[in-house]
């Protein structure tokens, strides 16, 4: 099993957890969150890079 298959599993298995201890608005909050906060966090050279790369990805 590769290093990322397993992340993703334990990302998963985190976020089940998470479904039962927390309130639903807040669960969605995180998963939202999380991501945006990510992207926010990059500077505008690695956004156009990421937004290039995922265009690439689709197709155009």
């Amino acid at each position: 099993m590769s290093g990322r298959a397993k992340v993703a599993i334990g990302g998963v298995v985190l976020g089940l957890i998470l479904l039962h201890w927390i309130p639903l608005w807040l669960f969605f909050l995180i998963i939202v969150g999380i991501p945006v906060a990510g992207y926010l966090a990059l500077d505008s050279s690695q956004r156009r890079r990421l937004r290039r790369v995922s265009r690439r990805q689709i197709g155009r």
